[in-house]
């Protein structure tokens, strides 16, 4: 099997979780259509090698990027625009998704960039509480509930096909749970914490510039 077969499984069969805090809902943005043909569709065209890849990865999917097109980090005009897969979603842009792909252009372009890396979450479940965007780690009762699934989450990623000598985490609190559940799963020898592209997108934006050199000089060493 591919890499793109045991991530295709790996996404489409993760369970839905249970005993999740009131208000709270998880959906998952990969077995609806027109994401799966999409995701598909990009995991054929990017991942569809034995090559082993860096993870870089993210929260959870939010309802505008990956939980519309079932891709992490790419909205509908970055996958067509960028990925060069057409698709009628609504020409909506996400800021993560946005960030994403001006680092990912200067990294070499999208076949390049996932050559070489994986695009994902600690977590690939949309959280939803009161039907906006929630993260696993924003309430104690939530990360409680989903912790058993947050190990399986990574034990089975690490399966599609993981580097395991390094892993990135987008987003400094991110990088504080996936270094909990490291400890208890032992699956990665380093962690590499970056600034979250929705914190630089929100809060840092004049310095663009210079969080997309730092983007491309940390990724840019970790290519084998």
């Amino acid at each position: 099997m591919s890499f793109a077969d045991r991530l295709l499984s790996f996404l489409t069969t993760f369970p839905a979780p249970a005993g999740l805090p009131t208000h709270v809902m998880a959906a998952n943005p990969y077995i609806a259509e027109p994401s799966r043909a999409l995701l598909t569709t990009f995991a054929g065209k990017f991942y569809g090698d034995e090559r082993s890849r860096v993870a870089v990865l993210g929260i959870n999917p939010g309802r505008f990027g990956g939980g519309t097109t079932g891709i992490s980090f790419t909205d509908p005009v970055a996958l067509a625009d960028f990925c060069g897969i057409p698709n009628a979603l609504p020409r909506r842009r996400e800021m993560s998704s946005e960030f994403v792909y001006q680092f990912i252009a200067a990294l070499g372009g999208p076949a390049e960039f996932y050559a070489h890396f994986y695009l994902g979450s600690v977590y690939p479940m949309v959280l939803l509480k009161e039907g906006l965007n929630y993260n696993y780690y924003d309430a104690p009762a939530l990360t409680r509930a989903l912790w058993p699934q947050l190990l399986d989450s990574l034990r089975q990623q690490v399966e599609v096909g993981f580097r395991r000598d390094v892993v990135v985490s987008l987003g400094r609190r991110n990088a504080q749970f996936l270094r909990k559940l490291n400890q208890e799963v032992k699956l990665f020898d380093e962690i590499i914490e970056l600034d979250h592209p929705r914190y630089i997108m929100q809060y840092k934006r004049r310095a663009l510039a210079e969080y997309v050199a730092q983007y491309v000089a940390v990724l840019g060493g970790l290519v084998a």
